[in-house]
């Protein structure tokens, strides 16, 4: 029996399957898809978060670039278990930070290349990945840390930097043994040259193993076009006429040479943090056990209220930056290997559990009608010398908050705030008053600390997490890795032989961490990431050299990867800190200067090059303090920068946007800081006052008319006042740290003593 169909019912149903499976194709990733399958659970594609579009039959053609491109916010994404061969080119997903393309049939990896962000990868199971592949994506992906589930920084690093820099070096020696650039330079010659300089750099340059010779080959085409385009289009020198604004500001070209005061061998001081000044005023008191407190006893509270900086006399002697103590014996070996012993037992041991400490009687402060209101909340002593309360001669150096994971909400993490000073570490939280946590080292004294996030890697096939970690060094030049949430010290290294003076982590590669030491160099270090045994390596990527001791380190918010600015005795430096590109890895000195129009100034009494407060409180202002001066300096960093710094000297003036009047004090290192999301500076000064700035408007350049900016307002020092004593006279504030809302202010004085300020409700 025979069925005949009529042409046009053939037709007709050809055109119904046709529009069917153009259905079912167009419906494979929709935006109804994205919202059921993503989370948190939204009716907007740029709210999702985390995405699952895993072992749905997938293929290149389902992943519309123009849709997925509406994901800004997504962070995870697992596209397992599909038939994928290549990435989306040109998708761009900014806050993408895990993505799981296991189980696919990938091909070519460098369709990665737009997810500049990504943390974490996974490629198991995908047949056609090679050696060179996995290189590769090293290479393309510079914060991947993560990959198939194993920490790969140190290795990623190796390869982003030293490897690709041998390679960098070979090829240079091959455009210089035979090429040339043609004169004139056409477009057409350009062409035939690059092809041929690709070639030839292809096929001389040999370094590595015979298993990553692709990798290689690649790698050095991408150099050589680089190279090449480098040589035709140099980067432009900047204008030779310098603004006019900056030749107001300053006319020095050649910084003055400093006369250094004299004093005496600095074998023989204990404490290392601080250079010492002849200069300052002869002291009525008592000297203060701050230099000394490892081998005087602690004064009584009325010997401390004595020789408070709120009395009428010339401010006192700072012990720690005062003067050095001739009779001041050197550390014995014996007590050094016994505080190397107790660190060998502290590793892996848990900290002191939540402690309430002795609460002081809080006055009432009376505050003005101001932009934004803080009132005193506690004052604590958590750093006492074998946790005696009378102890008011530990010196306080370093607080910073621990920043809030990106995967949470709004809670409890920025009520943490980290604390140094003596020989312990603490984590205190702001609101309750409680010291969360409390990392104690014999022998040690600490002068710094940063935190910064890592990955965690947790093994059988579990996603790395991110954890928040806490590095603390100080006068022995280790550098101590803390896990504060796990209650655990789970590693050091040592960063000097010399003390350190100042940590800081680069906020957007959370394994980068600088160290400033006494011995003047800043080292750049990978620490890499942890295991759930708490394994790590650190490894030593960069050496910076400056010529005096370095007090703070800042990097710019949008380029942490390329420059540090550090404050030094002798003044404010840049470095160029961008690894590759030319640039030696190994040891680099200074780019340039930044000198500041109060150098005029100087005499054989009067030297302003200390530069002892700075940080950013925008992209592009910089706020700065020098020792005597005063002031506070608010200068733009991209007009600076762009200047061309003198040939002789390598200096720059900075360009001046405004001075904040401050104290008159001669107590140097009373650090600054400030909070870019409110648009706050905060310093203290020598009487337990802080000054805070609200900068709402730059651009009445009051610095012009010579009128520095009054502060919003100027907190007094609270006067604690402990049971059965009398009131604590206000002290030297060393340190002060906000968090991001400025919910929370806290102060670390010269005494002992955690002072946390909290935001007014109504304010």
């Amino acid at each position: 029996m025979c069925i005949e169909f009529s042409r046009e019912s053939s037709v007709c149903g050809r055109a119904v399957l046709k529009l069917l499976r153009s259905q079912y194709t167009m419906e494979k990733i929709t935006e109804k898809l994205l919202l059921e399958k993503g989370s948190p659970k939204t009716n907007k594609l740029d709210k999702i978060k985390t995405l699952n579009l895993s072992k749905l039959q997938l293929k290149n053609q389902d992943l519309p670039v123009k849709l997925l491109s509406g994901l800004k916010s997504l962070e995870r994404w697992d596209l397992s278990g599909n038939r994928i061969q290549e990435f989306p080119k040109n998708l761009e997903l900014p806050a993408l930070r895990y993505l799981d393309l296991s189980d696919n049939q990938m091909e070519d990896v460098t369709t990665l290349e737009s997810l500049s962000g990504l943390e974490e990868l996974k490629l198991e199971d995908n047949l056609y990945i090679t050696v060179s592949d996995n290189h590769k994506l090293m290479v393309l992906l510079p914060k991947l840390r993560m990959y198939n589930g194993k920490d790969v920084s140190t290795s990623a690093n190796h390869l982003r930097f030293v490897y690709s820099e041998n390679l960098r070096t070979r090829t240079i020696a091959v455009w210089e043994k035979s090429f040339s650039l043609p004169d004139p330079v056409t477009a057409e010659k350009l062409s035939t040259l690059e092809k041929n300089f690709v070639n030839a750099a292809r096929q001389q340059v040999k370094y590595g193993p015979s298993s990553v010779s692709d990798f290689t080959k690649w790698r050095v085409e991408i150099i050589a076009k680089e190279y090449l385009l480098s040589l035709v289009e140099p980067k432009k020198e900047p204008e030779s006429n310098e603004n006019t604004e900056t030749k107001d500001n300053c006319e020095i070209s050649t910084p003055t040479k400093r006369k250094q005061s004299p004093v005496a061998d600095a074998n023989i001081r204990l404490t290392p943090r601080k250079k010492l000044r002849s200069d300052l005023p002869e002291s009525p008191v008592p000297v203060s056990p701050r230099k000394t407190a490892l081998r005087l006893k602690s004064q009584p509270l009325t010997d401390s209220v004595r020789m408070s900086p709120r009395k009428t006399e010339p401010p006192p002697v700072t012990p720690t930056r005062g003067r050095p103590r001739k009779d001041a014996p050197k550390r014995a070996p014996k007590k050094d290997d016994t505080a190397q012993i107790e660190q060998e037992e502290n590793i892996k041991r848990k900290f002191s559990t939540a402690t309430r400490l002795p609460k002081y009687v809080m006055p009432i402060v009376k505050s003005c009608s101001k932009p934004l209101r803080l009132k005193p909340l506690h004052v604590l002593q958590c750093h006492s010398k074998q946790d005696n309360s009378d102890d008011f001669s530990t010196q306080l150096w370093a607080c910073a908050f621990q920043p809030l994971p990106d995967s949470t909400d709004d809670s409890a993490g920025s009520r943490l705030v980290a604390t140094c000073g003596g020989d312990s570490v603490c984590v205190i939280d702001c609101e309750t008053g409680m010291v969360m946590k409390k990392y104690k080292v014999s022998g040690e004294e600490f002068f710094s600390l940063a935190w910064s996030t890592v990955l965690m890697s947790r093994g059988g096939g579990a996603p790395a997490q991110h954890c928040s970690i806490l590095a603390a060094g100080g006068k022995r030049g280790l550098v101590k890795l803390i896990h504060p949430r796990n209650n655990v010290a789970y590693g050091e290294f040592r960063a000097s032989r010399k003390a350190l003076s100042v940590l800081r982590f680069n906020h957007q590669q959370g394994n980068f961490l600088f160290t400033g030491s006494y011995d003047n160099k800043i080292v750049m270090w990978d620490i890499g990431g942890v295991d759930s045994q708490y394994n790590y390596k650190v490894v030593q990527l960069m050496l910076l050299e400056t010529s005096a001791t370095p007090l703070h380190i800042c990097l710019p918010p949008t380029s942490p990867s390329t420059h540090l600015l550090t404050a030094c005795e002798d003044g404010l430096h840049c470095f160029n800190t961008q690894l590759g590109n030319n640039s030696t890895t190994k040891s680099r000195s200074k780019e340039m200067e930044i000198t500041f129009p109060i150098y005029k100034k100087e005499d054989k009494d009067h030297d302003y090059h200390t530069v002892d407060g700075l940080s950013f409180l925008a992209n592009d202002i910089v706020a700065s303090k020098n020792h005597l001066h005063g002031s506070i300096y608010l200068w733009s960093w991209s007009k600076t920068k762009a200047q061309r710094p003198d040939k002789k000297n390598r200096t720059v003036c900075a360009v001046v946007l405004a001075e904040l009047q401050w104290a008159n004090t001669e107590i140097p290192y009373l650090a600054l800081n400030t909070c870019p999301g409110q648009v706050y500076v905060v310093c203290g000064d020598d009487k337990g006052r802080l000054w805070t700035y609200h900068i709402t408007d730059l651009q009445n350049n009051r610095f012009q008319s010579g009128k520095p900016i009054q502060p919003t307002e100027v907190l007094d020092w609270p006067t604690p006042v402990k049971k059965g004593q009398s009131q604590v006279e206000g002290p030297s504030i060393n340190s002060v740290a906000m968090d991001p809302e400025l919910r929370y202010l806290v102060a670390l004085s010269d005494k002992n003593m955690v002072i946390v300020w909290k935001r007014d409700e109504c304010s």
